[in-house]
């Protein structure tokens, strides 16, 4: 299987190693290419996964997988041009930076497609969804709460693209994995109402804190997303009518209506490894859509505009 990646960064470096650790898993043989727009040496361990690095997309010929994964506000232009080079396209969340642009400008029709979802894949979002049909439920809190200089370490926040809003950063859109899994949940929202800005002391032009209230057919929910909580938090509520189910996405624990607690602690990484699995499978094998299509994913990312539907 031979694959390209177009970004190195923190995310592209995590996907680099979980493919070549599923293909040794699975016994498939991966040759991996980079897509680079500058020379930086890479470090030693990324370089040794990376068979030929190149500047000019000119040179590259057709892979059987093609990773998206440089800031979002580059997506839409190497996904143009890009295009009819990639049996299939990993795309990393958001898909694009602007609800403006559209799909047919940069994807061909029929072309297979997925859009990271890896808090789709994690152990106790699985849990809580399997647990969701036996569930009434009246409302939702949402929340993460993280605090954005210690998401990379070693790395100054302040170079990164979540801190700038031309590259693509801002919590409204860098934390859409939120209403990524709300509408996989619940679906789409009749009404979205959305406020946000930049309200800490974070050396940042991007906006720091979007607060949203959304109505659906038959529930409120609330979504408080920031990136100055300088305790991790990441959670669910949802208030039934026998209870209260609580999802600790940090804690890995899953609170039922009866108060009793299990626990799907694991490290975050293999959410994903999961993500990576099915990838693989769906570019050798699979057939139509993927789970998560880029359509989906660009309907996700209208959702956080809010006041839009």
């Amino acid at each position: 299987m031979n694959v390209l990646f177009t970004g190195l960064g923190s995310i592209g470096t995590r996907h680099l190693k979980n493919l070549h650790a599923v293909a040794k898993e699975l016994g498939i043989d991966i040759t991996s290419d980079a897509l680079r727009s500058s020379n930086r040496e890479l470090p030693a361990e990324t370089k040794a996964l990376i068979a030929n690095e190149y500047t000019d997309c000119n040179k590259l010929g057709h892979y059987d997988a093609v990773f998206i994964t440089n800031p979002t506000s580059l997506h839409f232009d190497t996904l143009k041009m890009l295009r009819g080079k990639a049996g299939a396209l990993f795309i990393e969340k958001p898909i694009f930076d602007l609800t403006t642009l559209k799909l047919e400008d940069c994807i061909d029709d029929g072309q297979k497609a997925y859009v990271a979802a890896p808090m789709r894949w994690c152990g106790t979002m699985l849990a809580l969804k399997e647990l969701m049909p036996s569930l009434k439920v009246y409302s939702a809190r949402v929340l993460c709460s993280s605090y954005l200089p210690d998401w990379r370490p070693n790395v100054d926040y302040r170079t990164v693209y979540s801190a700038h809003k031309s590259m693509g950063g801002g919590v409204t859109i860098d934390l859409i994995h939120e209403w990524d899994y709300i509408a996989e949940l619940f679906g789409t929202p009749e009404k979205v109402y959305n406020f946000k800005g930049k309200y800490s002391n974070l050396e940042i032009d991007s906006d720091d804190l979007s607060i949203y209230i959304a109505r659906f057919k038959t529930l409120l929910c609330e979504v408080h997303l920031d990136y100055f909580g300088r305790k991790y938090r990441r959670s669910i509520e949802l208030f039934c009518e026998n209870g209260t189910v609580t999802a600790d996405f940090f804690a890995g624990t899953l609170t039922l209506e009866n108060g009793e607690v299990k626990s799907f602690a694991e490290d975050v990484n293999e959410r994903y490894m999961r993500e990576m699995r099915y990838f693989i499978d769906y570019a050798q094998n699979g057939k139509g859509d993927s789970v998560n299509t880029p359509k989906t994913a660009l309907e996700v990312l209208k959702i956080t505009e809010g006041e839009q539907l």
